[in-house]
């Protein structure tokens, strides 16, 4: 095939999953009342409307500026408030707490940026010249991918600031529940270890942070077949968990002391019964679906609690393996982590329904150099402080994931679907 076609088709297809993508973004706010597209109710969730006119920016600052000639921007200031961490593009950064405090642009003048944007994009497709498509495609699955992942930040996000009011407003009553059950135990798969490959390998869509692909030495390890449950999480809080400093690291500790924590985010009791606010608003507390809404800190207490640990990223990696990306997803309409299906042996909920935190900090692997320019702030300079999680989740995209994929966070941090796996030394 000549590379002129294999060219104008690879960005026919980026093209469609594009027009996919976007639409799916605006059919996500689609429960929302215009008043709910401006509320930020705490300094890590931004509002609606500000993710809808931060990935626009994107494709604007990264593609259509410099790619697309004679491309006209929405609004010369619009490089300024939609900006989240890019230092190197030029154009400041509005302050990340005060993103709530912008009446406007309207919601109306930011879905008309977004068409905007989508026009010229079409534009920039049918345009630009094929010496340019090389880069092009790669900034282009960037930015597909980079919508994704705000896709899913749209909903935790919602969730955060629905939970925030008394009335603990639905953001879709219509959600599926599973109905009330008991957790089946806990088994264990064991693995031989040795010397094993991690990483993104040179086919499809990775980010950086996921290569080079490299060669580490594994001791052998088991994994528990399935993530940590809410009935779990209850003998835990029972068991005194959350008062025992002898569980929790030492940071955990101070951030349980300053912050109150009796029980995960999210989690009510009242009248000697749990509850739980859900995008559906509040639900009874499943004791059967994953635990989630935990930090680091809990994930690691619990874990010393049950006399085993969290399973290094390279653990985690090992064992989904080829494995099926299948689970509970973003499209598949829960919004909410499911219990684990019955099945005879195996590890199951790998992928979806909550992230798994590892005892792993986020690192850069062996070679790994972050890209040159504004697109090399992407990940590389977060790689300290943090730490990383696998899985994904119930409000991630299923073809946004793979087994390579690191996600990663600051250890406190708990407003996203964040739970654990149990791991042990074989």
């Amino acid at each position: 095939m000549p590379e002129a076609t294999a060219n104008a088709e690879r960005m026919e297809g980026l093209l469609a999953e594009f027009r996919r993508i976007r639409a799916f973004s605006e059919q996500l706010c689609e429960p929302l009342a215009i008043e709910d597209y401006g509320l930020q109710t705490t300094v890590e969730a931004s509002p609606p409307k500000w993710h809808l006119a931060h990935v626009s920016w994107f494709y604007e600052t990264f593609l259509l500026g410099p790619f697309l000639p004679g491309y006209r921007p929405f609004h010369p200031r619009f490089d300024h408030l939609f900006n989240s961490y890019y230092e190197q593009t030029g154009s400041g950064l509005w302050p990340r707490a005060e993103r709530g405090l912008l009446s406007r642009p309207t919601v109306a003048e930011v879905y008309d940026y977004r068409h905007h944007v989508d026009t010229a994009m079409e534009r920039l497709a049918a345009e630009a010249p094929a010496a340019d498509w090389p880069t092009i495609a790669e900034r282009f699955s960037i930015g597909l991918n980079h919508e994704q992942q705000h896709q899913e930040l749209l909903i935790t996000d919602i969730k955060r600031h629905f939970a925030h009011n008394p009335l603990r407003p639905a953001y879709r009553a219509d959600l599926p529940c599973a109905p009330p059950s008991v957790p089946e135990p806990m088994r264990w798969q064991t693995f031989e270890g040795g010397l094993v490959e991690i990483g993104a390998s040179g086919e499809g869509f990775a980010y950086d942070n996921e290569r080079p692909r490299h060669r580490v030495y594994l001791e052998p390890f088991a994994l528990a077949d399935r993530p940590v449950t809410n009935g779990e999480l209850l003998e835990f809080i029972a068991d005194g968990g959350y008062a025992n400093p002898a569980l929790w690291l030492s940071d955990g500790w101070a951030e349980v002391q300053q912050r109150g924590w009796r029980c995960p985010l999210y989690w009510e009791q009242q009248d000697g019964e749990w509850s739980i606010m859900t995008l559906a608003g509040m639900r009874p507390l499943n004791p059967a679906e994953p635990a989630c809404h935990l930090s680091y800190y809990e994930a690691d207490a619990f874990a010393t609690w049950a006399g085993k640990r969290l399973p290094t990223e390279i653990e985690w990696e090992h064992a989904a393996g080829n494995r099926p990306v299948t689970g509970n997803f973003l499209e598949t309409g829960w919004l909410h982590p499911r219990p684990a299906d019955e099945e005879p042996a195996g590890l199951r909920q790998l992928f979806g329904d909550v992230w798994e935190w590892t005892g792993s900090a986020y690192l850069g692997y062996p070679g790994y150099r972050a890209a040159s320019g504004a697109l090399g702030e992407y990940n590389g300079k977060f790689m300290c402080n943090q730490m990383i999680l696998r899985g994904g989740s119930c409000a991630s995209a299923r073809d946004h994931l793979r087994a390579s994929y690191r996600n990663f966070f600051y250890p406190h941090e708990r407003w996203q679907f964040m739970g654990l796996r149990l791991a042990g030394d074989a």
